[in-house]
């Protein structure tokens, strides 16, 4: 069950954040891209930064080339995308790509990549979880931006 997404008081201190956002399946995306930003703006991010990508599968590589960007680092690189399961296991395979490279990359790279790449079912689903407001995945991805920054910041000092 969807629970509703909690708007939550997170700033951050001058943090620059990125967003790397499919073009494929746009209605979708674009509402969870429009929703990231305003939450990262309401947070006190300080530049944001966003990257169009043809699909899913290529949001990794844009995300890694932004990581590997240092000066001055992203404090969290917000990934987004719709995948939509069909009658074969592409959708599958392109979402487990994606989840693994997304993971190894934060990990390597300890910038917080926020997986908001959804592997949906059908259209329903994903009316809910990127176009109705109290669920759109973009302004909690947002916000576990937000969150992430705040805890990086801390594990730095």
């Amino acid at each position: 069950m969807l629970r509703k997404i909690r708007s939550k008081k997170i700033r951050s201190a001058n943090g620059r954040f990125a967003i790397v956002a499919a073009e494929y399946n746009g209605e979708y995306v674009n509402s969870m891209l429009r929703a990231a930003r305003a939450t990262l703006a309401a947070g006190g991010a300080a530049a944001v930064r966003v990257v169009r990508v043809p699909g899913a599968f290529e949001v990794p590589v844009a995300a890694a080339a932004l990581a590997r960007q240092k000066n001055p680092p992203w404090a969290g690189i917000i990934c987004l995308g719709v995948i939509f399961r069909g009658e074969t296991t592409h959708a599958q395979h392109i979402g487990e790509a994606v989840t693994l490279a997304l993971s190894q990359l934060a990990v390597e790279t300890e910038v917080p990549m926020i997986h908001e790449v959804l592997l949906l079912e059908n259209r329903a689903q994903a009316d809910k979880r990127c176009l109705d407001p109290r669920h759109n995945r973009g302004a909690e991805a947002a916000q576990t931006a937000l969150a992430m920054s705040g805890t990086m910041s801390r594990l730095r000092a």
